[in-house]
């Protein structure tokens, strides 16, 4: 027996892994637990209280402390959360400074807690994934070296269980955001065991209380009736998701060209405004917040189909604005809010109709799974959120809902680093900076030196076909044997290289990848690329034998971007 349970054992770094992994779990349930109880309970809570008028100048408060965290204690940070584990997990060796933990943690309290209409798991993801890298910087020589982006998404994966209460969902979650075809699939264990330590650890705080996100449901059966609405609803989710993917995106670009002050003055005066008006149309202000008020405002049996779809377009305008205005936050909860409205919406369209309604509460889940699959293109997450935080119903029209929203939805989501899917190994080593095979200590020839000297000093002497031109440190342009030759040999003493240079063969950037150098090799027919700065300063060169000794390299050392 004993070496039957020791045959089941991990072994060497698979075990220490999974080691670290628990450790990382406990870690992200115990910050997590403590975040989200200062922002929702002892903040937006107490937002909630106050008198309508000051509820509507909150989220500009809220955002003018975020904003001030990002730009003092952040130095210039960015308001992006999970967008930064999704970046970090396409970079050869993902990074994530732990100094920009605590002041985006901390703007996404101002932020969520003062009303913005963004999600905690935003936060949440990039708590987890900062802490997975830093266990991984500090135990690298035991994990190795590999372990660092199988850390960066285990810890997602625990920020996501933690905050949804929802384990599996973080699993799959952190999974698939990476991709939108496809999955992170080697992170599966370590993301399975810190996402229960994680779990486990979040609801064992006595201050949180463990509750559903929506109540559970029993409808009398699933039938024809519910393939077809689920049909219906994934089409309109596609859609509704698609336009939704667009604004935010929109949002996020416009936010870049305006000033901190523009954006907090801007958004917190137009949240203000909605809040004011969805007073008065809803009696509560239910665009404050993450839209937890809104499906506790939706369950009442009496509201009308205009004013859950005037709510739907209220909670995306405040959803888009919060975002517009620098706000930090996440959009999976979101997202869930736009699917149950929209779920309402087509239960009330078949209920005037005069179909069968034994089963409308069933239709809010659909979109919920439908509307967060086609905005984040996470569907298969969607549908185990659905699973989790329902007991299991309604999975089956829950699965078909999301599959026909990933189909209209295209290829929009509202997570602009997501790649369509996993790249084979030589387009991974072509994503590769320009730098990996760069060189810098490179032999140039002044434009006023003649072809002799250029053919027997660099030709043969240093066994060059082309060299680049440089004046000082100008780049002039490229010159080569053939050009050498095209000229009567007589005339090698009196012609100089600037009379014959190549100026209009393509230089590279340093921004570059090796896939953009390659694409310019082959469309000149070159092998070789100069490449200089804005000011035509001259950097180096890329040469098409570097670039495939590389790869020998990397085959060798079984290296390369992952």
């Amino acid at each position: 027996m004993s070496t039957l349970l020791r045959s089941l054992l991990p072994e060497g770094r698979s075990a220490r892994l999974l080691s670290a992994s628990a450790g990382l779990g406990v870690l992200v349930g115990l910050v997590l637990s403590g975040f989200e109880y200062v922002t929702v309970e002892l903040l937006l809570r107490g937002v909630e209280e106050l008198p309508l008028g000051v509820q509507a100048f909150a989220p500009l408060f809220g955002l003018a402390i975020a904003a001030l965290l990002l730009r003092t204690v952040g130095k210039g940070a960015s308001n992006s959360t999970s967008d930064e584990y999704i970046n970090a997990f396409h970079t050869r060796n993902p990074s994530l400074p732990p100094k920009l933990l605590i002041p985006r943690l901390l703007a996404g309290v101002s932020t969520i807690g003062s009303g913005g209409a963004l999600g905690l798991e935003g936060p949440s993801i990039y708590t987890g994934s900062v802490f997975g890298l830093s266990i991984h910087k500090r135990l690298e020589r035991w994990l190795g070296r590999d372990a660092g982006r199988l850390l960066l998404t285990a810890g997602a994966a625990a920020g996501v269980a933690a905050i949804f209460q929802a384990p599996a969902t973080g699993v799959i979650f952190a999974l698939e955001a990476p991709y939108r075809d496809d999955l992170a699939h080697k992170a599966l264990l370590p993301s399975l065991i810190a996402s229960a330590a994680s779990y486990l650890t979040f609801i064992a705080m006595p201050f949180i209380h463990v509750q559903p996100f929506l109540t559970p449901v029993s409808p009398n059966r699933i039938g024809l009736a519910e393939m077809v609405g689920a049909v219906t609803i994934g089409i309109g989710a596609g859609f509704g998701g698609r336009i939704y993917a667009w604004f935010i995106r929109l949002a996020k670009k416009q936010a870049r060209k305006r000033s901190v002050t523009q954006q907090v003055l801007t958004g917190g005066l137009f949240l203000g405004l909605l809040a004011v008006a969805a007073d008065r149309i809803f009696d509560a202000p239910l665009t404050l917040g993450p839209g937890f008020g809104a499906i506790e405002w939706l369950l009442e049996p009496d509201r009308s189909l205009r004013l859950i779809l005037l709510l739907f377009v209220f909670r995306a305008l405040a959803t888009v604005i919060t975002v517009g205005s620098g706000g930090t936050g996440g959009l999976f909860i979101p997202l869930a809010v736009q699917g149950v409205l929209l779920g309402a919406i087509v239960s009330k369209v078949l209920t005037q109709a005069g179909l069968d309604s034994t089963t409308d509460r069933i239709w809010p889940i659909l979109g919920l799974a439908a509307f967060i699959a086609a905005g984040y293109r996470t569907p298969i997450a969607a549908v185990m959120f659905v699973a989790e935080t329902t007991r299991g119903v309604a999975v089956v029209p829950a699965l078909i809902a999301a599959a026909f929203s990933q189909l209209v939805a295209g290829r929009s989501s509202v997570s602009v680093g997501q790649r369509v899917e996993r790249l084979g190994h030589l387009e991974e080593r072509f994503t590769m900076p320009l730098a990996a095979a760069l060189t810098t200590d490179v032999m140039t020839v002044p434009p006023d030196a003649t072809l002799s000297e250029f053919v027997w000093i660099h030709a043969l002497g240093r066994r060059a076909r082309v060299v680049p031109v440089v004046d000082q440190s100008h780049y002039l342009g490229l010159c080569s044997i053939e050009a050498c030759t095209a000229v009567d040999r007589d005339k090698w003493e009196e012609v100089t290289v600037a009379e014959v240079l190549d100026n209009e063969a393509p230089t590279a950037s340093p921004s570059w990848s090796l896939r953009d150098a390659v694409a310019a090799m082959e469309r000149t027919d070159n092998q070789m690329l100069a490449v200089t700065d804005e000011n035509d300063t001259f950097i180096g060169v890329v040469v098409e034998s570097e670039i495939v000794k590389l790869g020998e390299i990397l085959d060798e050392t079984g290296g390369g971007p992952g």
